[in-house]
């Protein structure tokens, strides 16, 4: 096996179990954990879509993601340290996995950002969905809500963008 496939193979192990971890957030703690990692991802590869991309569109959505979740993030770090909790300064493991497949694919880069942010979103959406709904602290209850309606707009407009590159 080469080493580009092997790889590969180990991004596709990391991306799947990171699916689940997503629907297990059960804390606080949890629920800060994972959408800090989902907002710098997020951020993250906004960036890397400015740059490689040659669409408008992408470029505009991906400047969208960088504002909207660059803010966010800003509020969810003064709002976790108010409540003494820790926030991660980088992406986790799956989220950097998810970026070097972007990375790889030069060719699709607009249809690998567009799946990529439709399946985010999707479970950013039902991680905040899930804290809106049943966490104990209030202010972090309010803030998933608050958030919600946005994160469910991104998800729509990166279902648009996939619809448009699935060609």
């Amino acid at each position: 096996m080469t080493s580009k496939l092997m790889k590969q193979m180990g991004l596709t192990f990391a991306l799947a179990a990171g699916s689940i971890s997503v629907a297990m957030a059960a804390t606080s703690n949890d629920f800060v954990d994972k959408a800090a990692q989902s907002g710098i991802t997020e951020v993250e590869a906004g960036k890397l879509a400015l740059q490689k991309s040659s669409s408008a569109d992408v470029k505009t959505f991906a400047q969208h993601m960088v504002d909207d979740h660059t803010k966010a993030n800003q509020e969810l770090m003064a709002l976790a340290k108010k409540h003494d909790l820790e926030v991660p300064d980088d992406a986790a493991l799956m989220d950097k996995a998810k970026k070097a497949i972007l990375e790889m694919r030069d060719e699709s880069f607009d249809k690998a950002y567009a799946n990529n942010q439709v399946n985010a979103h999707e479970e950013a959406v039902e991680l905040f969905k899930k804290e809106s709904t049943s966490s104990d602290n209030a202010e972090l209850k309010a803030f998933a809500s608050e958030k919600l309606p946005t994160l469910e707009k991104h998800l729509k407009m990166a279902k648009e963008l996939q619809s448009k590159y699935a060609k």
